[in-house]
């Protein structure tokens, strides 16, 4: 079975007409595969973390791709995010369907422009990667600061937990505009989803068809002169406010109208969608309000806590514009107390936005005589700060002890007075298997990861989620990435604390930090070295890690990734990024999934071929052929610094049987 068996939205009922292609993308390529489909202009000024989307739109054009009515689509890249915007209003105006891909700085830029569209009733659908916006200092990375700037500009805004409700989102968000005559953002966190590779269940052609519509039947030219109108005139004292106050009458019907849209995709691809999504929240004392992938990992918080026996539940809000107060006050007003965490802070207000809102809900119940939960408002995540399970966990810890002094307002993740200590948690589905890799930016490692999960995921039928994590300054500095592995969906967004495998660039890892944080006692090591011999490339190793090491029954392996790469780049300037393809051949030697599966050597090498091209065919068949050699190379030459040397498949016992032979705690040097 290739993919990921299923959607990451519950899929409920007997099968539906359009369940989905299965697929491991990122949120970013979910988004470019409906929007390539149904738009027929792209007016961007690409900005990190957007620009993937802007890029595979552009590179459809550049092919000749039509969208699915024949139309040739069309990118216009002017100079600025405010130019983006004004483009689009003019494609917009013309009849045409035009959409956009922006974040952080680039959509405060065009904010101007904002409240023209949804004043003219343009019903543009715009795509943004949320970063954080320039405060203190620079921040390319998850944040809500940028869609917060812009609330207020009379736009629809949806907000995607996953790679999957990325796409969705895109078509319902396009109905829904253009039946309503509102523009609308559709909102995935920067590199969270916009970079991270997920299962997902990308909507089939005649679905989008179908469903969102022919652009020269759903949309009307307001520039044609025989249905001439007059639009963006100067209105004085006596229109102006005549003409803002009558806008009302498109958003009392916009709440309905999204609710249909969601409803007919539901029925469609049984993939079910509201404007908030309650979870197990009917009995809960305790409730966690959010959005983004933060909503998504206190669900899976809540089921551990759940089986711990807590009273807990959380709500993900879907749609921050038109903001579903009644149905959240609903759902939140029975419980004891709540806690609304947001990927922003704004200390000058009452409260943080999706706290105001949340407030304001809750205070309809309370003006008529309902006693209404305690609200604590919590920041978390801002430039993408880890959010771990166990910083929600620990939100429900507060709310549960939450006693009349204390404050009204946490942190999570950093150090400050108000922050909430982690408690510790694991919410990977059973069996998980989990890497946390270390490398250095510009040895391919990133890519690396994505095929991993890419040759896992649809190679052994598994759920898989690969997610990067580097700075602005990516090359030649430390990265890391992370990439589980699950029979069940992956619902916890950030960086990996309970791990099985840790691979390194180098041993200088250990006087660096502490990679072997997080990784479970019997977990296995990857370290690169130029050593060969297993009792030289172990005394390379820290003293303290050796002993950490042989106590906790770890493995050790090793490989020079540099050689292979020196041997087989076909020119100089790939041998840098050729190091970190090595680690697929390592992986797939040292783990025991393709002997579950039962695929020996030449199985394996032939899917990781089939593969190679998704990720490097732009550089050309030789670039292939190099990485696939060093593939194989690193599959048949990693050794085993625990024991000996790992033999072949079917020529010598596994390096289970040999583990087990030769345990750690005896095959290490003295």
């Amino acid at each position: 079975m290739t993919g990921g068996r299923d959607a990451s939205v519950d899929v409920a009922g007997d099968r539906p007409p359009y369940p989905g292609i299965d697929a491991i993308v990122d949120g970013s390529e979910a988004i470019a595969h409906v929007e390539t489909r149904i738009s027929e202009v792209a007016c961007a000024y690409p900005i990190t973390p957007s620009t993937t989307m802007a890029a595979i739109f552009q590179a459809a054009v550049a092919a000749g791709r039509p969208n699915l009515w024949g139309t040739p689509l069309a990118f216009i890249e002017p100079e600025s995010e405010h130019s983006s915007a004004s483009a689009a209003e003019g494609v917009a105006l013309a009849g045409r369907r035009a959409t956009n891909f922006t974040a952080g700085q680039g959509l405060i830029l065009m904010k101007e422009v904002l409240y023209v569209l949804s004043g003219k009733r343009l019903p543009v659908v715009f795509h943004i990667g949320a970063r954080a916006l320039t405060s203190q200092a620079l921040n390319i990375h998850a944040g809500h600061d940028d869609v917060m700037g812009v609330a207020d500009t009379g736009w629809g805004i949806v907000f995607a937990r996953n790679a999957q409700e990325a796409a969705d989102l895109s078509a319902i968000a396009r109905r829904t505009a253009e039946r309503s005559q509102t523009p609308f953002f559709v909102v995935q966190d920067g590199f969270l989803t916009t970079h991270t590779l997920e299962n997902v269940r990308l909507p089939e052609d005649e679905l989008l068809r179908d469903y969102v519509g022919d652009p020269r039947a759903c949309l009307a030219s307001l520039f044609d002169p025989a249905t001439a109108l007059m639009t963006g005139v100067v209105e004085n004292q006596d229109s102006y406010m005549k003409g803002r106050i009558a806008q009302r009458a498109f958003y009392a019907t916009l709440e309905a109208t999204l609710e249909d849209s969601m409803t007919a995709w539901g029925d469609l691809t049984g993939r079910r969608y509201g404007s908030i999504d309650a979870y197990r929240c009917e009995d809960a004392d305790e409730i966690l309000i959010a959005m983004g992938t933060i909503a998504d990992t206190a669900r899976a918080v809540v089921d551990v806590l759940r089986a711990r026996g807590q009273a807990v539940g959380s709500v993900a809000v879907t749609a921050f514009r038109p903001f579903p107060g009644a149905a959240l006050a609903a759902v939140a007003g029975g419980a004891k107390r709540v806690a609304v965490v947001e990927r922003t802070d704004d200390p000058a207000a009452a409260d943080n936005p999706l706290t105001r809102e949340t407030k304001a809900a809750l205070y309809a119940l309370a003006a008529r005589g309902l006693a209404v939960p305690r609200v604590l408002s919590v920041s978390a995540g801002l430039g993408s700060r880890d959010v771990s399970a166990g910083d929600l966990a620990a939100v429900f810890e507060r709310l549960a002890t939450l006693g009349p002094g204390d404050a009204d307002y946490a942190v999570l993740g950093i150090r400050h007075p108000l922050a909430l200590p982690v408690t510790p948690i694991d919410t990977r589905p059973a069996g998980a298997f989990s890497i946390r890799g270390h490398s250095i930016g510009g040895l391919g490692s990133i890519t690396t990861n994505k095929l991993l999960a890419t040759l896992i995921g649809e190679l052994f039928g598994k759920y898989v989620q690969a997610y990067p994590r580097y700075g602005s300054e990516k090359k030649g500095l430390p990265t890391s990435y992370n990439l589980t592995v699950a029979d069940a969906p992956i619902r916890s967004h950030g960086e990996l604390d309970h791990v099985e495998f840790v691979p390194l660039h180098d041993v200088a890892a250990f006087a660096l930090g502490d990679p072997l944080r997080g990784l479970v006692d019997g977990g296995t090591v990857f370290v690169q070295s130029s050593l060969t011999d297993p009792a030289s490339i172990w005394d390379s190793i820290p003293a303290a890690a050796r002993a950490e090491i042989v106590a906790r029954g770890i493995r050790v392996t090793a490989l020079d990734t540099s050689s292979l790469a020196r041997t087989h780049a076909p020119r100089p300037d790939l041998v840098l990024r050729m190091q970190g393809i090595a680690l697929v051949g390592v992986f797939l030697r040292v783990t025991s999934f393709a002997e579950e599966a039962g695929l020996g050597r030449d199985a394996l090498m032939s899917a990781v071929a089939s593969r190679l091209r998704r990720f490097y065919g732009k550089r050309g068949d030789d670039v292939i052929a190099a990485n696939m050699e060093v593939v194989a190379a690193a599959f048949d030459g990693v050794i085993d610094v625990s024991g000996s040397a790992i033999a072949r498949p079917g020529s010598q016992p596994s390096i289970e049987a040999d583990a087990a032979r030769s345990p750690v705690t005896t095959a290490v040097p003295a």
